[in-house]
């Protein structure tokens, strides 16, 4: 990846920090606690007109491999 678009990243990652702190912070405490595998990741989006949607998965060896290089 190229210097100006790890630049980019950051500057997007920090806007969205700004925005959205609860969320980042919240992100960081799973994280930090360790999201292991059997951990279930549930997620529920709900669209301005009260429609929702909502999908959970069962967190495999592999995702804690990826979950982990995000970490860094």
């Amino acid at each position: 990846m190229n210097p100006a678009m790890l630049l980019s990243l950051k500057k997007k990652y920090d806007e969205f920090s700004e925005r959205h702190p609860k969320f980042v912070q919240f992100l960081h405490t799973v994280i930090g606690q360790g999201v292991g595998e059997d951990c279930i990741i549930d997620v529920t989006v709900t669209f301005p007109d009260g429609k929702t949607y909502q999908s959970n998965m069962k967190v495999t060896p592999e995702d804690v491999e990826l979950i982990r290089s995000f970490a860094k």
